[in-house]
């Protein structure tokens, strides 16, 4: 393999070497010192992200099994950043616990996994990618293996995942049996429409509904958020989420082009049951993680909106919207994984009064619930903007309206925990909470997300420049 065929694989080789670093580390030193364990994860991630940037070609391997371009690089360094923001994030929960380099390595496998599968041009390598981004992150959502909680939410994960991508493998398999080939390109000439094709689409398209949390597939992610660790329910929700949208794209505005008027009519039912369900489910909420799991489900059906489009603009506007997303959510869970460690507590009725002890921390959560709901000026009002534009580029209002109304209605849910926070009283508020330099490092990184995003007015110019070529 030369140089360039190296350089083709940067991401995905970077990790696997990271990989094996750590592992390394856990079989050949005492594994004491979490500390300078934490400080040398983070400071490889972060040198992940930046190599991002640099050295992204175009071109394809292993027969066309991987591919890459610079709109895919961009997609796999926006999940680098969210990695590393998660990272950050965990310190506090990780520095005494026992499975540290068990969790970055399944962490980065996963990540590795999700790599492979947004670079696929061939099914094998998608299901193979798939699997591999699947099966660790079930290992991590048990991480907290003394409470029972976590055992119950990696079996339903575990089982969820496991029905998701038999179907999507049948799918694959009827695809295979009317084309002949599983390669993304060879197959695009043979799809002409057939029933067993359109049949073989709907199964391939539950699969991903599954993976996304879209309704009537989300069944699972309120318990797994809930069981689940705090760091590893933000790993879930933006990193996991994000690399399906990502694939997502490539399967319908490249694979499935032809069956645009099919899919089109699949979304609008989807995103209409995913934004209301999503809404109305998270007001009901007591825990903040099962709230937080409901507005993610809800999000899936504004960035589907986006999508159901069917333009380049559209794809644009759902990569804007994930990074916005990445900012938002992780903002929100980095002050709730603060919380957790520190108090276990988890109860949205826990932060009343959470203003009068932490200023500067409800202020993030502020900030970071504001852009989930698309106050403006935060990122999350332009973000919304683009998805809510790009949707209506069809001419449908009747759906873009009800998205509308549903923002409406998630400004009840999310101003619930402000008022919680700034106007209600609680005998027993939260003590006042003193983060590691990392979690300081995290908030303030997605503070500047969330407030400059928005008025990077080039940004999304410079995305839909990108996926264009």
């Amino acid at each position: 393999m030369g140089v360039d065929n190296f350089l083709l694989m940067k991401t995905e080789m970077i990790l696997t070497l990271i990989i094996f670093f750590l592992l390394s580390l856990k079989v050949f030193t005492d594994n004491k010192n979490h500390i300078a364990l934490l400080n040398i994860a983070n400071v490889l991630l972060c040198a992940n992200f930046i190599f991002g940037f640099f050295s992204n070609g175009t071109g394809e391997l292993f027969n066309g099994m991987f591919h890459t371009n610079a709109t895919l690089a961009l997609e796999k360094n926006i999940l680098n950043l969210g990695t590393f923001i998660v990272s950050l994030q965990a310190f506090d929960w990780l520095k005494t616990h026992k499975h540290l380099l068990e969790f970055y390595i399944l962490m980065l496998t996963t990540l590795l996994g999700m790599d492979f599968m947004i670079s696929s041009g061939n099914f094998i390598m998608f299901y193979l990618g798939l699997e591999l981004s699947t099966i660790p992150l079930a290992a991590m959502v048990n991480m907290d293996l003394e409470k029972r909680k976590s055992s119950e939410a990696a079996m339903k994960m575990i089982l969820s995942s496991a029905f998701a991508s038999c179907i999507t493998l049948f799918g694959i398999s009827m695809l295979y049996g009317t084309c002949g080939t599983l390669n993304f390109a060879e197959m695009t000439p043979h799809l002409n429409g057939t029933p067993l094709q359109l049949l073989a689409f709907i199964f391939v398209f539950v699969g991903f509904a599954f993976k996304l949390s879209a309704v009537p597939f989300h069944q699972w992610t309120a318990d797994v958020y809930e069981g689940a660790p705090v760091p590893v329910t933000s790993y879930l929700s933006v990193i996991s989420k994000g690399s399906i949208v990502f694939i997502f794209i490539s399967v319908l505005f490249v694979l499935f082009r032809q069956f645009e008027s099919m899919w089109y009519n699949m979304l609008y039912l989807t995103i209409v049951l995913t934004i209301t369900i999503g809404n109305l489910f998270a007001i009901r909420q007591n825990n903040i993680k099962r709230f937080l799991a409901f507005s993610s489900i809800a999000q899936v059906g504004y960035i589907l909106l986006g999508l159901s489009s069917g333009t380049w603009a559209g794809a644009s506007s759902a990569i804007f919207f994930l990074i916005v997303y990445t900012f938002s959510n992780l903002g929100a869970f980095g002050v709730i994984a603060l919380v957790s460690a520190h108090t276990g507590k988890e109860e949205m009725s826990d932060y009343k009064g959470f203003y009068t002890s932490n200023p500067v921390l409800c202020w993030v959560l502020t900030l970071s619930l504001f852009s989930l709901a698309g106050i403006p000026p935060t990122a999350g009002f332009f973000g919304k903007m683009f998805l809510v534009t790009a949707g209506a580029g069809k001419g449908n209002y009747v759906l873009v309206s009800i998205a509308v109304l549903n923002m409406v209605i998630s400004l009840y849910y999310y101003l619930k925990v402000v008022k919680y926070m700034f106007m209600d009283k609680n005998e027993m508020p939260i003590v006042k909470l003193k983060g590691s330099n990392s979690l300081r490092l995290a908030l303030a990184v997605c503070m500047i997300g969330v407030v400059v995003t928005g008025f990077a007015s080039g940004l999304f110019e410079n995305i839909n420049t990108i996926i264009g070529k």
